[in-house]
């Protein structure tokens, strides 16, 4: 038997089969303007992918912004505790999550157990997520995937404001001052690591720290909050899939 995890986050939808052991299968899509028409093609996608029929899935289990939307699902959990529990799956010994969304960013502190213990979250406004820097590289003329490539080597340019409009007309100034792109896109990294380092100095941190979602993929900011935190934070190319794991893992043991 299988059990199946959906995230259905606001930029970006995820989906796992887990088969008790291990991820057999994943997609990631475009949440789009229907959440609900996302999540039966994840659906769909993931059966196919894993060779496996409907009736062989004991459980899906939904989390995300939009998990009470799909008509489908067994269960709804939080994304704090799905991210809690992918993470403590992937390595029992972590015990912090730092999680960069497309519209908030959280820290996650977790147990011994995977439970979770305590946490803070950023969801009042884009600052610091990956809308935040989808913005901001859209002022660059840059994909968002060649901000940390491009900022490489760079001396940050000092970006004021983390409001996305106001930092979005602060980027065009320094273009228009001579700012190279590569130095302010530095800066843009610099400041979601500042802003994440004071979610994180309100919770506090505890060793092995894991670092997911999908701005995790951007080895510059990684770095950055290294360096503010003086310690290793560990990745994964699943990272922006913990979520989804999580919630398969769940759905596995209901």
């Amino acid at each position: 038997m299988y059990s199946i995890g959906i995230d259905l986050g606001s930029v970006a939808s995820k989906g796992v089969v887990f088969d008790g052991q291990k991820v057999i299968a994943k997609v990631i899509l475009p949440t789009g303007w229907s959440p609900q028409k996302t999540g039966e093609k994840i659906l769909k996608d993931l059966l196919l992918e894993g060779g496996i029929d409907r009736n062989q899935v004991k459980a899906i289990v939904a989390t995300g912004y939009g998990r009470g939307i799909l008509s489908f699902i067994d269960k709804k959990v939080t994304e704090i505790t799905c991210h809690g529990v992918g993470a403590y799956f992937l390595d029992s010994e972590i015990r912090t999550v730092i999680d960069i969304g497309g519209q908030d960013s959280k820290v996650i502190k977790i147990d011994d157990k995977g439970n979770v213990i305590d946490f803070l979250m950023n969801d009042k406004c884009a600052a610091g997520t990956g809308r935040f820097l989808q913005v901001m590289a859209n002022a660059l003329d840059l994909d968002i995937s060649q901000l940390s490539q491009v900022a490489e080597g760079a001396v940050p340019q000092n970006i004021n404001s983390m409001c996305t409009v106001f930092a979005e007309s602060e980027v065009v100034s320094l273009i228009a001052e001579g700012a190279s792109k590569e130095s302010i896109a530095a800066g843009l990294l610099q400041s979601v690591a500042n802003k994440t380092y004071s979610l994180i100095s309100k919770v506090g941190v505890q060793n092995k720290v894991f670092f997911s979602g999908g701005v995790s993929q951007n080895p510059l900011l990684k770095r950055y909050l290294e360096e503010k935190l003086g310690i290793t934070i560990y990745t994964s190319d699943m990272a922006q899939y913990m979520g989804a794991i999580g919630a398969a893992i769940i759905g596995y043991n209901i």
